[in-house]
């Protein structure tokens, strides 16, 4: 079996920085691709960034191009997002979600992490 764990949220001010960690552990063979979404009461979910894992190719929401930074250590199968210049509209539950192979298998598979808080406040 695989799971995502995520960490690293938390309660900051307008200005500052929170750095997101999704690991998948488990049966894991390899990854495809790893995003981050995120959810405030009331919203809709968003996709804030993704990286391809192999290749290294990222995308990000317009929301947080600029500050936000999506990063990977491959030996480890950890996801990272560097959050700078935190803003009060980017206070949401952020999920980590990831498409890949568990050992033994041929098909791809998707994941969810549990979700982690991220609250920036004045």
């Amino acid at each position: 079996q695989v799971q995502l764990v995520e960490s690293g949220g938390g309660l900051v001010q307008p200005g500052e920085s929170l750095r997101l960690s999704c690991a998948a552990s488990g049966s894991v063979f390899s990854i495809d691709f790893m995003d981050w979404y995120r959810q405030a009461p009331g919203e809709k979910r968003e996709l804030v960034a993704g990286m391809h894992f192999f290749s290294g190719n990222t995308n990000y929401a317009d929301s947080v191009k600029g500050r936000f930074t999506i990063s990977r250590d491959n030996a480890t199968n950890t996801m990272y997002l560097q959050m700078n210049s935190l803003k009060p509209e980017d206070t949401a539950v952020y999920r980590c979600h990831a498409r890949l192979r568990q050992t033994g298998s041929v098909y791809y598979t998707t994941f969810w992490g549990q979700g982690t808080q991220v609250t920036v406040f004045s």
